[in-house]
């Protein structure tokens, strides 16, 4: 006698789900180690000078405009600001993780509020040094970064609004738009770098008014902000070809990312500490 057995029809956009989850873990892993590396840099090269009291010193990475004689207000708001950069950067990827979140809710609550004020005050901070100090090689950069500011503010209010409502899930997605956002500044040095590894620096000027330069002066935040939000759309389509079409195209994403991590480190951070 034989007995048949039930098996349950397959269903492949399962596969399909765990494909797109794999590859947006991908994406997020290859920028904590971004993250990561750049605060590193951060807290080195400005980090020593500023406790040795050798302001002067912050300009030898480069910078568009960093210490200023007689400028006291506005070398205090720069090293915070920078300083501060590298906070939120191992910050947020902490806020992301969700072993992190779910064994230490309590924490992630508090350290995510102040992750919010920290964003918002940076974002404040860093329009004003644009426009109030100068720091800015281009109205069109300046204006790039200006709207990518004005984005964080408004962000990070939505996402203590569903946070304070208990809509988790919608808390979730939006606190992952506000993470795109708040590293706006560091995915346009990985956009640099891996555009130049790339392409060898087609559309770039030195005095940054190429077609490159212009384009991600807004496309720096704006391009991993589309990539999320399709990635998002896809993972509540229940269409296999959708999650699959969408997790080459956050490989892709992550792909770029490490190289952009790869050419920053190797040519605009380590060189300086």
């Amino acid at each position: 006698m034989t007995v048949k057995t039930h098996t349950p029809p397959a269903r492949p956009w399962l596969s399909a789900h765990r494909a797109l989850k794999l590859s947006g873990v991908t994406w997020f892993l290859v920028a904590v180690v971004g993250q990561w590396l750049f605060a590193y840099y951060v807290l080195a090269a400005y980090g020593s000078p500023t406790i040795e009291g050798q302001g002067a010193r912050w300009d030898d990475v480069g910078l568009i405009q960093g210490y200023t004689v007689g400028d006291l207000i506005g070398n205090l708001m720069f090293v915070t600001h920078a300083l501060l950069a590298a906070i939120v950067s191992v910050g947020g990827t902490l806020q992301l993780t969700p072993q992190l979140r779910n064994r230490f809710p309590t924490l992630h609550r508090w350290t995510g509020r102040t992750y919010m004020i920290v964003a918002v005050f940076l974002a404040v901070g860093g329009i004003w040094m644009i426009w109030g100090r100068g720091s800015r090689l281009t109205d069109v950069g300046g204006w790039g970064t200006t709207v990518n500011g004005i984005l964080i503010v408004i962000v990070a209010a939505v996402a203590i609004n569903f946070a304070r409502k208990r809509q988790i899930d919608k808390h979730r997605r939006w606190a992952m738009r506000l993470f795109i956002l708040v590293s706006g500044v560091w995915f346009t040095r990985l956009a640099y770098m891996a555009w130049s590894i790339m392409t060898g620096g087609l559309g770039m000027s030195r005095s940054l008014d190429g077609p490159f330069d212009l384009f991600i002066s807004f496309g720096s935040y704006l391009l991993p902000l589309l990539v999320l939000e399709i990635y998002l759309f896809a993972s509540d389509s229940r269409s296999g070809s959708v999650k699959l079409g969408t997790a080459a195209l956050t490989l892709a994403a992550a792909g770029v990312t490490a190289i952009g991590v790869f050419g920053a480190w190797s040519y605009m951070w380590s060189p300086h500490i």
